[in-house]
């Protein structure tokens, strides 16, 4: 195998880590939604995990896609730009209507005191409606759709990085080059992931916000919102 193709892999590695960490969109909406789901360690790195795998072998199937069409690299990271563009959109949309849903929610939760009265002897019963008004049923609990949304956003979302690298060893008739840059690109981008949330997630965990718990929701919406955002504006 020539010599650059090692390089490549080298630089893939790199940018994968780097692409990742310092976009900020591909960990923290996990840890948010974790900490305020209270999702267990192995749910939220199993989400992380299928929402990671879909985010990476997307932006592969279209490089490879667009090699066997014979695309150029330029065309390849409009297309991709415009799948960013989108799942920047959907992350922002997502992001602000949660934060909606979990303001009107802390609202409704909100604690309050009834009086009670025995004979002579008044006492006051602090409560809200989420906790101490909740009735066991035998219904099964409803499954969240927020795991698949979050996992169609992270499908839409790019991985710009890979292209151009897909395309070199393309360019020179090397298969297995290019499935070698592809393969390390995924991992690193992968690895770096679930190492940024299980750094987030055991930060958070000691972490006590019982004034701010009934905010947990819209805080989480609020994290997300501001990720997409930062994607709108190039942060």
């Amino acid at each position: 195998m020539p010599p650059e193709i090692y390089a490549l892999t080298l630089t893939a590695v790199s940018l994968g880590f780097f692409h990742t960490l310092l976009g900020p969109d591909h960990y923290v909406p996990f840890i948010a939604m974790s900490k305020a789901r209270q999702w267990s360690l192995l749910k939220t790195l199993i989400i992380t995990w299928l929402c990671g795998i879909g985010h990476v072998l997307s932006s592969v199937a279209l490089g490879f896609l667009g090699i066997a069409l014979g695309w150029m690299v330029g065309n390849l990271e409009a297309f991709e730009g415009a799948r960013g563009d989108l799942a920047a959109w959907f992350l922002t949309a997502f992001g602000l209507l949660y934060m909606i849903w979990g303001i009107r929610r802390a609202i409704l939760n909100r604690p309050h005191t009834h009086l009670h009265s025995h004979g002579e002897v008044v006492h006051a019963h602090e409560h809200d409606h989420h906790d101490q008004h909740a009735h066991i049923h035998d219904e099964p609990e409803r499954p969240s759709l927020t795991p698949w949304i979050l996992f169609t956003i992270f499908v839409l979302g790019p991985c710009e990085p890979l292209i151009p690298l897909l395309m070199y060893p393309a360019a020179s008739s090397s298969l297995s080059g290019t499935f070698l840059v592809a393969g390390f690109f995924c991992l690193a981008t992968l690895v770096t992931m679930t190492a940024a949330v299980l750094v987030g997630y055991f930060a958070l965990k000691p972490v006590s916000i019982k004034p701010l718990e009934r905010y947990s929701h819209a805080l989480a919406g609020g994290a997300l919102f501001i990720c997409g955002v930062a994607i709108h504006m190039g942060l």
